[in-house]
């Protein structure tokens, strides 16, 4: 069958052009195979990742019908049944990586990827390291909660996609994180209070995370990077109080409310997350021209009503408060 392989290729610091090749291909060849058959065929100068051609060495991430994959892992068939072709010869467009700034066709620069992964440490500590006399050895179920994160094989697909890293630069992105809840897995490492105190921020850390899933969806190894933030926002929380900070003040006043009503209480929940329950006055300040603005437009709730099975939905956060406190 016929394909149309639709190119956005660009070099340093010039626009991007789109350049299209047709090819004759089978339904079951790797995107990697017919950019490798373009590339021999067709026009030398096409630029782009490759190597282990195995979903093993993550070389060949691209944007492919705009979503961020393995070249070597996704086929033809699957890209044409994901996509409506209309009557038209079928389209497969390829992109550059999102994130990244690119140095010529679909390759990118990965500085940023890689000294973000550097800023949470990701390696069991030194003095962990320093056993002497013997191997520091792990039990089968301890080491049975680093799988997933050890899967990872920093492909770039769940940074290139992440919109908190697309507007906030200091966040160090999904991959890190989920690097970053391994050595907070590891029963081998010492510094587990000192990571938690790293990884606590509201800025670069678990809390810049909008969580909305996509890392999930598009991670070809099942990482599932949007889960291991949790479970290190779950090890915080479980340390720190409310007043901390406004972060896990947020997460705690909220779970509290929904037990209390069933759902979030809008005159208070601004007092006690922003205004610390009146303990922080830069914070009520703050909300003064929102509030009069509400009162205004006469948007601000004087009474609240709980929710109907208010005592259904408390039974079942404490059901899950109670079973995440039996396993750890």
């Amino acid at each position: 069958m016929e394909v149309v392989f639709q190119i956005i290729r660009q070099e340093q610091k010039s626009a991007p052009t789109v350049q299209r090749y047709t090819l004759d291909v089978d339904p079951s060849e790797t995107i990697l195979s017919c950019l490798n058959r373009i590339k021999w065929e067709f026009d030398g100068t096409l630029a782009f990742r490759k190597n282990c051609r195995n979903t093993i060495c993550g070389s060949c991430g691209m944007r492919i019908n705009g979503r961020s994959a393995l070249a070597c892992k996704e086929n033809v068939a699957g890209e044409l049944s994901a996509t409506d072709q209309g009557d038209s010869l079928p389209t497969i467009t390829i992109a550059p990586l999102g994130n990244f700034p690119v140095i010529k066709d679909l390759v990118v620069d990965m500085q940023s990827f890689w000294d973000n992964l550097e800023k949470v440490d990701p390696y069991v500590s030194t003095a962990s390291r320093l056993v002497p006399e013997r191997e520091f050895l792990q039990a089968p179920e301890e080491r049975s909660q680093l799988d997933k994160t050890g899967n990872c094989i920093l492909c770039g697909a769940c940074y290139s996609e992440c919109n908190a890293v697309e507007v906030n630069p200091d966040f160090v992105g999904p991959h890190a994180l989920a690097k970053a809840y391994r050595m907070v897995a590891d029963t081998r490492d010492s510094q587990t209070s000192e990571r938690l105190d790293q990884y606590n921020d509201a800025t670069g850390g678990v809390w810049a995370c909008t969580r909305c899933l996509y890392c999930d969806t598009v991670c070809p190894m099942e990482v599932n990077p949007l889960e291991q933030i949790s479970k290190i926002k779950g090890e915080i929380l479980d340390r720190q109080t409310a007043e901390s900070s406004r972060p896990i003040r947020h997460r705690k006043v909220l779970v509290d409310m929904v037990k209390e009503g069933g759902w979030v209480d809008e005159r208070q929940f601004a007092l006690k997350v922003v205004g610390n329950a009146f303990r922080d006055l830069k914070g009520l300040l703050s909300l003064t021209p929102v509030g009069l603005r509400l009162l205004a437009r006469g948007k601000f709730p004087f009474t609240f009503e709980p929710s109907e099975g208010t005592s259904e939905v408390r039974s079942l956060i404490e059901a899950v408060q109670n079973l995440e406190s039996s396993t750890d």
